[in-house]
């Protein structure tokens, strides 16, 4: 049940105390940083924390179990006045009341379920609210507004107040975002993170299936009128022009590729009329022969004109990406001291266990970036990046390199398991091309750092970072073998890459009691000072408990998705 529901936890404190700004955004704030100026719970009383009141949304108990292993539960509540507003991962929009937890009206988009198979599980992450602008509307209702998108491509406006669509958006208070093309299967196509209101519109990305296939939907983000629903703009990542500049880092690929889509939560600065978009891997995800050369502005860090969707610049973080290794986090906006005067900059945590620190007027780096070599060798047909880059301030967050010898078992005889496993594969470190042999990928592709983003302590000016440390797999195949070894393989990852020439298989490496083959931890919890680009400190964060057989509680760390707060509390 702990999965579906969430609480909250209190102390007896002295009353008078002042409040805080609240939680009015999905990451905090606009900018994402995921602080809060509550300064009541401290490291001395943290331990007396009891629970308040617990919430769940029923959907165990209400839908059946083959549905429900096609669910994940991921969802940040936001307070707007005096409501706690969140989503399940059915897309209903739930206010309660933040005292009692006690619901005070909940809105059923009644998405379809049914033969439907979310690339990206049923999945919300969140919700975003637009409060009264003195602008008196003709229907009397929605002054203040909530914002939800769904699974099913839908962007839904409610009525703060009663939850009730409001009347004049879209038709019946939605809109129906195209997937451009028809989908290969319902659910290929979804919105899983929460949209953004900037001045007079919304915006929203979208969350498309990985590996399916080369000419797949096309990762644009959209903005829709705050008041009516109208389209604005929209904007590709993949520059479709010939006459774009971008379009010759794509060679013919610019003409049909798909993705680079931005399925992560993206961050405004309603001051600078920004919105900052984490874009991601173009399709398919571990083959780029159809689409050579660096392949801007997919897995870039993008700036645009929130009003209009004008590009103001982009740095990428990864060329010619053949390893799934998206933005999948939230860009964080702070203020830090650099050659000691404040700069306003954007913080881009990777998969990789990168921070990529850039100026937010500019896109340039603030803390250098260099280009460094990387392995070479890609299967026939591909032709990589011969670089990659690089910070050169703040160490990685995460190991990226492993050898045969790192490897890890409880026993001799799991130990010898995995260091087989290693020992097979490619393995050449970070950037390692996907192989006919296999390649190891370190971080995995769950990271490194996923959608769960950095904390950031405006005070200290210091940025917070959980990460996993595992291990993948990436084996591709001739295309025409796909059938074959999807039946093979029936609890394995196996992608068809439809319209490239391999296919793809992805493992988690796993001993034989089902832990990790690299050793622990396995996930951390890390301090990085932004004044000197250095770790301040790292900590083991989780336990086996839930992973081991016995339910044994080993202190290594587990992979974690979700990210960290951090309070005025310390």
């Amino acid at each position: 049940m702990r999965a579906f529901a969430f609480g909250v936890l209190g102390l007896v404190l002295a009353a008078g105390a002042a409040a805080d700004a609240g939680w009015g955004y999905y990451g905090g704030d606009q900018g994402g940083m995921r602080n809060s100026g509550a300064a009541q719970i401290t490291a001395k009383n943290v331990d007396g924390l009891v629970p308040i009141w617990t919430y769940t949304t029923g959907d165990i108990a209400k839908r059946d179990a083959k549905t429900m292993r096609r669910t994940k539960f991921e969802a940040t509540p936001i307070l707007v006045g005096d409501k706690l507003l969140l989503c399940s991962s059915f897309n209903e929009v739930i206010a309660l009341d933040p005292e009692t937890g006690k619901e005070l009206w909940r809105f059923d988009p009644k998405i379809p379920t049914e033969k439907v198979g979310p690339a990206n599980k049923f999945n919300c992450r969140g919700v975003a609210a637009r409060l009264a602008d003195g602008v008196v509307n003709a229907i009397g209702v929605c002054f203040e507004r909530v914002f939800a998108a769904t699974n099913d491509a839908r962007l839904i406006a409610l009525d703060l107040a009663t939850g009730k669509p409001c009347p004049d958006y879209g038709a019946g208070g939605e809109v129906k975002v195209d997937a451009g093309m028809a989908l290969e299967w319902p659910g290929e196509f979804q919105i899983t993170s929460a949209p953004v209101v900037v001045g007079g519109v919304v915006i929203v990305g979208s969350a498309i299936g990985d590996n399916a296939r080369v000419k797949a939907p096309h990762g644009t983000v959209r903005a829709f009128d705050v008041r009516t629903g109208a389209p604005k703009w929209s904007w590709d990542p993949v520059p479709r022009d010939a006459n774009d500049p971008a379009a010759k880092t794509w060679g013919e690929g610019f003409k049909d590729v798909g993705h680079a889509n931005v399925w992560a939560p993206m961050s405004v600065d309603e001051t600078r009329g920004l919105v900052f978009l984490p874009t991601s891997s173009a399709s398919p995800d571990f083959f780029g022969g159809l689409r050579p050369g660096d392949n801007k502005h997919s897995n870039s860090v993008v700036a645009l004109k929130a009003e209009t969707g004008e590009l103001v610049w982009a740095f990428q973080t990864v060329h010619h990406d053949v390893w799934d290794y998206d933005n999948p986090a939230q860009p964080t906006l702070a203020t830090i001291d650099v050659e000691g005067k404040p700069r306003d900059v954007v913080i881009q945590p990777t998969k990789q266990g990168f921070l990529f620190v850039l100026d937010r007027d500019t896109g340039e780096p603030v803390f250098p970036v260099e280009e460094r070599p990387v392995p070479q060798g890609g299967i026939a047909g591909e032709v990589l990046s011969p670089t990659q880059p690089y910070p050169t301030v703040i160490p990685a967050l995460a190991p990226q390199k492993i050898s045969a010898d790192d490897a890890y078992g409880v026993t001799p005889w799991d130990r010898e398991a995995c260091r087989k496993l290693i020992a097979e594969t490619r393995n050449e470190g970070l950037y390692t091309p996907p192989s006919l042999k296999g390649t190891l990928m370190f971080p995995f592709t769950g990271g490194g750092m996923n959608w769960g983003g950095v904390a950031f302590d405006p005070v200290k000016q210091v940025v917070y970072a959980n990460t996993s440390r595992m291990l993948h797999r990436i084996t591709l195949f001739p295309a025409a073998e796909f059938d074959k070894l999807d039946e093979k393989y029936p609890d394995r990852e196996v992608s068809p890459q439809k319209g490239a020439a391999y296919g793809m298989i992805r493992d988690t490496l796993l001993s034989p009691l089902g832990l990790p083959c690299n050793p622990p931890p396995w996930g951390v919890l890390a301090a990085v000072d932004m004044k000197t680009g250095k770790i301040a400190w790292e900590s083991t964060l989780g336990t086996t408990e839930e992973l081991a057989p016995l339910n044994i509680a080993l202190n290594t760390g587990t992979p974690t998705l979700g990210g960290p707060l951090v309070t005025a509390g310390g």
